[in-house]
């Protein structure tokens, strides 16, 4: 199986990536990128709102990897967003990550003035200085809503997805746009005891595998990017090692049907959860 794909644009992504959500120690964050580098990684996912972008450039600084060799994604936050501050803010995510172009920008959330920011990426993609703009977090109503009123269908939605959120009808209405599905929290954050689920354990043991990486590898064979994170060297180097087994049909649908069918850590539709991530402010 390929361990990259080809974007709604022609361009071509890797399916294992490098989150560094909450890594907000800076030492620290260069230190992991380092070792995700160093295993393989060849995609690092941050954001603005991290508060970690210059440990990230830091830490490409450091791995002497050619640039052209990396897959670099970021974010621009809710309180950036309108053409100005967009444009803004991705000037600063520029310099933190000691490069001039990213491959991917993303719109965190579906909140604040989202349309003009898609404007201010739909410049920055016809200036070369990003080579595919997405969007987070959309869910099917907000993404018809930007598709029907620019000109530039999103390349990437990068969403919560794990086993036990599976995201299936918004997944079918992203592929009739060609919208690449892009997997946060791919190991559910832990949460549903994932580590030691007994479908997950049980299916790993056939192949010599642990349960994270059959998550992994279950997203891998839906065609769907992730970007795990960790700290730790041990768990970042199995968790990138997951194109030596292919999981069955039959194990692929026992997995399909640990799906709860909602999500776990974050409900984008949820008024509470609107106003606490609308009040998260930062300096870049």
């Amino acid at each position: 199986m390929m361990d990259s794909l080809t974007l709604n644009n022609g361009v071509t992504m890797p399916l294992k990536g490098f989150g560094v959500f909450q890594i907000t120690d800076g030492p620290l964050c260069r230190k992991s990128v380092l070792m995700a580098l160093q295993a393989g990684y060849r995609m690092i996912d941050t954001a603005a709102c991290y508060g970690n972008e210059m440990a990230v450039g830091d830490a490409i600084q450091a791995s002497g990897i050619d640039r052209k060799d990396l897959f670099l994604v970021s974010k621009v936050w809710i309180q950036d967003t309108g053409y100005g501050k967009t444009m803004v803010s991705f000037e600063k995510t520029l310099a933190n990550l000691q490069t001039d172009y990213l491959d991917l920008y993303l719109i965190h959330m579906p909140y604040g003035d989202y349309h003009s920011s898609w404007k201010a990426m739909e410049d920055l993609l016809a200036s070369g200085r990003v080579r595919a703009i997405g969007v987070c977090n959309f869910l099917a109503d907000r993404l018809d809503d930007l598709i029907l009123s620019h000109h530039i269908v999103p390349a990437v939605n990068q969403i919560e997805m794990h086993p036990f959120c599976q995201q299936k009808a918004l997944r079918q209405f992203m592929e009739s746009f060609q919208i690449q599905p892009m997997a946060w929290a791919p190991l559910a954050e832990g949460r549903e005891h994932l580590f030691r689920h007994p479908v997950l354990t049980q299916i790993g043991q056939a192949y010599g595998k642990t349960a994270a990486q059959v998550a992994l590898r279950w997203l891998w064979q839906n065609q769907v990017v992730s970007i795990p994170k960790s700290v730790h060297q041990e768990r970042i180097e199995e968790n990138f090692a997951i194109d030596d087994f292919t999981l069955s049909s039959a194990d692929m649908m026992r997995i399909a049907q640990l799906d709860q069918g909602h999500p776990l850590i974050l409900d984008v539709q949820s008024p509470a959860e609107v106003e606490r991530l609308h009040q998260i402010r930062f300096d870049q």
